[in-house]
C-alpha cells in the first residue's frame, strides 16, 4: 500500500489537497536521463532504455510523415489499446507457484544478485499469471487455497524478455554511454580506424563536443579506453578501445547461463 498527499487545482484554479491511497500489486514507473543519481532506484526496477540509433530514428521519422499524410489507423490503435485494458480487467486474484524457483539462478555478472533475483522470480510469476486461463488451476489440501503453477515455457518466455535488462545489471556502465561506446566501436570498425580524438568523433557522429568528451572521461575511467602516447601540436588526447568484444562476450555469457538452467529445469521435468 502507498499513501501520498498531493496539491493540485480544480476546474477554478484553486489549489486543493487530496490524499491518495493505493494499495497492490503496484507498480512504479520513472524517468531520467542520469542514472548515477538515481542508482539506488535504478537497482530496484527494470531499466527500458531508449533506442538512439538511427534506424529508430528513421522508424519515427516515417511514422510522423505517415501521420501527416493521414495514413495512419488511429481508429486501429485505440482498438489495440482497449484491447489491452479488457484482458487485464478480466484477469482474477490467485496465487501463483513456481515448483521449478529452487533450480533459477541468475548469471554471476549480475549487481545486486538479491534484488535482481527477486525481480526475476516475481517477473515470472507475472508471465504465468497474464496466463492464468491457460493454467489448471489446483487447490494445497492442507489450507484449501487454490493457485496455478509456472511451466516451463513461462520461464523460458521471462528468460528471453530479460535477457536484455540482465545484460544492463550486468554492465557497470550507464545506460546512455554504453549505447554511445557501442556506437562509437561499430563507427570505428566501418572506417578501419583504430584511434580517435574527441573532436573527430564529435564531426563523425554529429553529437556535441561536450556530450562526447563526458563519455570519453567516463570510458577511459572505467578501462573501456587507453590514451595513446604523442598527441602532436594540437594537444588533444587520442583514444583507442581496449576491447572490441566485451560486451557480445558478456551477451554470450549471460544466455548461455539462462539456457543451461532451462535446460537443468526441463530434465527435471520429465
Amino acid at each position: 500500500m502507498i499513501t501520498k498527499t498531493v496539491v493540485y487545482k480544480n476546474q477554478a484554479g484553486e489549489a486543493q489537497t487530496v490524499h491518495l491511497r493505493v494499495e497492490g500489486p503496484i507498480c512504479v514507473a520513472g524517468c531520467t536521463t542520469k542514472e548515477s543519481v538515481y542508482e539506488d532506484n535504478s537497482n530496484r526496477s527494470f531499466l527500458v532504455h531508449l533506442d538512439e540509433t538511427k534506424e529508430q530514428d528513421e522508424k519515427i521519422m516515417h511514422y510522423q510523415r505517415l501521420k501527416s499524410a493521414g495514413k495512419i489507423d488511429s481508429y486501429g490503435q485505440q482498438q489495440v489499446k482497449q484491447l489491452l485494458q479488457n484482458v487485464q480487467r478480466v484477469l482474477l486474484p490467485i496465487t501463483v507457484r513456481n515448483p521449478y524457483a529452487e533450480l533459477l539462478q541468475l548469471p554471476p555478472s549480475v549487481f545486486k544478485p538479491r534484488r535482481t533475483n527477486a525481480h526475476y522470480l516475481a517477473f515470472i510469476e507475472v508471465i504465468t499469471f497474464y496466463h492464468q486461463y491457460q493454467r489448471e488451476q489446483k487447490k494445497d489440501e492442507s489450507t484449501g487455497e487454490v493457485y496455478i503453477e509456472t511451466t516451463v515455457a513461462d520461464i523460458k518466455a521471462a528468460n528471453q524478455l530479460m535477457n536484455e535488462v540482465l545484460l544492463r545489471k550486468s554492465d557497470e556502465q550507464p545506460g546512455a554511454c554504453r549505447n554511445y561506446y557501442e556506437v562509437l566501436k561499430q563507427h570505428l570498425q566501418q572506417q578501419l580506424k583504430d584511434s580517435f580524438t574527441n573532436r573527430m568523433i564529435s564531426k563523425e557522429l554529429h553529437m556535441p563536443i561536450s556530450t562526447v568528451k563526458r563519455h570519453n572521461f567516463m570510458l577511459f575511467q572505467a578501462g573501456y579506453l587507453t590514451k595513446l602516447p604523442g598527441a602532436g601540436e594540437s594537444k588533444e588526447f587520442t583514444y583507442a578501445i581496449t576491447d572490441q568484444q566485451e560486451y557480445q562476450q558478456m551477451k554470450n555469457n549471460i544466455t548461455t547461463v539462462l539456457d543451461a538452467i532451462l535446460s537443468n529445469i526441463k530434465r527435471s521435468s520429465k
